[in-house]
């Protein structure tokens, strides 16, 4: 059972982390992602994680759904689908240090490429790389945001149709992930209902504050600041996956 202030704890971490990823359509997630670790195992953890973000992300893609495009977001499911189903098929388990270092550095990897060879989301085979490699990275190490910031950030996606297709195609990576590690759940590991119960609303709450920011930035301020949330919480994860090595 949860004291008091460390629930109202994580009921502030929920709504915060919800309202960051509402805005730039990442790092949020990863900065829960962390919190969550350090109160819970990993299983439960990545599952809470997962039904969060699907309510976060759903609620997202739903306030901004006439934004979303379609054939991005089909062409990342196809390969989302396909790597989960390898991932559970072979049963791996990387190391999360590597895991986390290879988040972390992957998108200064994608920002410092060239626009000719840089990754784009609008691309049909991009589409299905994005899906499989960040579905893969979210059944190891929890997080792919970084990674798929690098495959959208370039693309020529306005900032609403950005955070309305990216939350569209998170929802099934989230999803894809809590029912992996729901399977992976240890007998003396469990998740409480009510957590979850209490959870998806705040993490809707948040979602729904953003928007009042999103209506009145600009998209090169959105851009410039993206860019800056990309390198801070990459290098964060980097020196993480650094440290457990």
């Amino acid at each position: 059972m949860l004291s008091l202030p460390l629930a109202a704890g994580f009921a502030a971490a929920i709504v915060s982390t919800s309202f960051i990823s509402g805005i730039f359509g990442m790092a949020g997630g990863m900065i829960l992602m962390g919190i969550l670790l350090i109160f819970m195992p990993l299983a439960p953890a990545m599952i809470l994680h997962g039904l969060v973000q699907v309510a976060s992300n759903g609620w997202r893609a739903w306030q901004w759904r006439a934004h979303i495009d379609w054939r991005i977001v089909a062409h990342y499911a196809a390969g989302a689908v396909v790597a989960a189903a390898a991932v559970g098929a072979m049963a791996i388990e990387a190391s999360k240090a590597i895991a986390l270092i290879i988040v972390g550095v992957s998108p200064f990897l994608g920002l410092l490429l060239p626009g000719r060879l840089a990754p784009d989301i609008g691309k049909p085979s991009h589409g299905h790389g994005c899906g499989a490699l960040c579905t893969v990275l979210q059944l190891l190490a929890g997080v792919s945001g970084p990674i798929l910031d690098v495959f959208f950030v370039r693309s020529q996606l306005n900032s609403r149709q950005l955070i309305a297709t990216k939350a569209a195609a998170q929802v099934i990576g989230h999803f894809l992930k809590a029912a992996y590690f729901g399977h992976l759940l240890a007998g003396d590991e469990t998740l409480s209902p009510i957590a979850v119960i209490v959870a998806i609303p705040l993490a809707i709450t948040g979602g729904y504050l953003s928007r009042f920011v999103i209506e009145a930035i600009s998209e090169t301020r959105f851009r410039t600041w993206s860019r800056y949330v990309i390198g801070a919480v990459s290098t964060v994860y980097l020196i993480q996956g650094v440290v457990l090595l």
